[in-house]
């Protein structure tokens, strides 16, 4: 998996580069150097849909745990999954580590970040389709709109699949005995967890819908927030654009990202995703080649200083252990 997201990140990074050397590279700096100071006014935005969506993992916690301490842990995650070449999945796992470190049973800790990756796909999925549904109100592409309905009514049913086989299969007591025949390496997540207690909690969450249905309300609300980013990015490059026409953009760019997951932070996806929705909502190219550079200096200045206090935090934690075992 390591060395498919490392080729899949090299594979990006050429089209990345090699779409910013054909729009013209002065003349997208000369776009960003424009906007200046007041792009970083997208870093207080930045903030809003990450909030939101830590609020909505609160929901689904069985337990008390602090809102400043899941903000901070969902910036880690996205920085993980963003910045590292872990195909998009590294981040929930550093995630339960940290949850379960903060005090949070670690079956409860796991069974929170799994439902709470199943409630961000089918919100995705609405969320594409609500694009969607604008996408056609606004520009009448039949063709293009035809062809997301049908990706649209391709993933419906894998959706369904990956909800009953949560709720009744039994999913992680399974991979667990198949991880034990291959030695205990495979085992080792970082939290001691029983794969049948993990099925039972999840079990626990899936079936209360009001927790349930708190937690999607906050992750839909955190996704209409990704979209306010896009929007005043646009407003600080000089394009004028309706909130919907930015809720298109948005959708569709996160769509490829999704479908797309082992390319790391998406390089190169997310460039031809905004070309390709601009071009259609009459969005040149340079500018959408600028805004996702905008958008991805974000997550560079949230994710690195993250990644470093990460490391310092694990680099002491494996410093104290160390020093145990010597005493002892």
């Amino acid at each position: 998996m390591k060395l498919a997201a490392r080729i899949a990140l090299i594979a990006g990074l050429s089209v990345m580069i090699l779409l910013i050397v054909h729009e013209g590279a002065v003349g997208i700096i000369k776009l960003l150097s424009k906007a200046g100071w007041m792009l970083l006014l997208l870093l207080p935005l930045h903030v809003l849909p990450l909030l939101l969506d830590a609020a909505g993992w609160r929901a689904l916690i069985v337990a008390p745990c602090k809102l400043l301490t899941l903000f901070l842990i969902a910036v880690l995650r996205q920085a993980v999954n963003g910045l590292l070449p872990v195909a998009n999945i590294g981040g929930e796992i550093v995630g339960i580590r940290l949850l379960a470190r903060a005090g949070v049973d670690g079956t409860l800790a796991a069974a929170s970040v799994i439902v709470e990756v199943l409630l961000t796909v089918v919100g995705q999925y609405l969320f594409v389709a609500l694009g969607v549904v604008f996408l056609l109100q606004f520009t009448q592409a039949m063709r293009l709109t035809n062809e997301l309905l049908l990706g649209l009514a391709a993933s419906a049913p894998v959706i369904a699949l990956l909800i009953v086989l949560l709720r009744h299969g039994s999913v992680f007591e399974r991979l667990q005995r198949v991880a034990a025949r291959f030695g205990p390496d495979l085992q080792n997540s970082g939290v001691a967890v029983r794969g049948a207690d993990v099925d039972v909690a999840i079990g626990t969450l899936l079936r209360a819908p009001a927790r349930l249905t708190r937690a999607f309300g906050w992750q839909f609300a955190g996704l209409l927030a990704e979209c306010l980013e896009t929007w005043a990015g646009l407003q600080f490059l000089g394009v004028s654009v309706k909130f919907s026409e930015a809720l298109i953009l948005e959708s569709l760019t996160q769509a490829a990202r999704q479908f797309l997951f082992i390319v790391p932070a998406g390089v190169g996806v997310q460039e031809v995703g905004l070309v390709a929705v601009g071009h259609v909502l009459g969005i040149g190219s340079d500018v959408a080649l600028a805004l996702s550079l905008a958008k991805r200096m974000t997550r560079i200045v949230f994710g690195v200083p993250a990644l470093l206090a990460w490391q310092w935090t694990e680099t002491r934690e494996g410093l104290k252990r160390l020093r145990r075992r010597s005493e002892g």
